[in-house]
């Protein structure tokens, strides 16, 4: 399989700024129907992590994101190669990398993309062995 991570990850990734509140990334979150959303600084560069899991927490709608996102936030090369990403997310046991080029966010790669890129290169069951010669004698 000779794939890079920019083949298979979702471009024009939405982002938030640190100062944004929970209630206005929330809300975008559900709007866009989107599970993950990358923060970033002044230069495009990735700082943080917010999840549908983190909006679950019990912080006020009117908290600044940068209280709870996670962070330093794990990104992935655009150019690696998806084990890379599946290596990252496994180790770190998350479902969401940031893809970035010369350290600014350019998409999102999801654990579902991952999934994805493998249902489509499925791999066909070769038959079972079959009884040697020698075998078949013994009968």
């Amino acid at each position: 399989m000779n794939v890079e991570i920019d083949q298979i990850m979702r471009g024009s990734v939405m982002t938030g700024t640190p100062h944004q509140t929970k209630g206005h990334v929330c809300q975008i979150m559900v709007e866009h129907r989107i599970s993950a959303f990358p923060i970033v600084d002044t230069e495009q560069v990735p700082v943080g992590m917010v999840t549908a899991a983190d909006m679950l927490l019990d912080h006020p709608d009117g908290a600044p994101v940068s209280t709870f996102m996670s962070s330093p936030v794990l990104t992935v090369p655009r150019y690696e190669k998806p084990h890379i990403a599946a290596r990252i997310m496994r180790n770190h046991r998350i479902h969401h990398l940031v893809v970035t080029e010369d350290h600014k966010a350019v998409g999102i790669v999801s654990a579902f993309d991952l999934l994805h890129l493998i249902e489509d290169h499925r791999f066909v069951a070769k038959p079972g062995p079959t009884p040697r010669a020698k075998d078949r004698k013994r009968r």
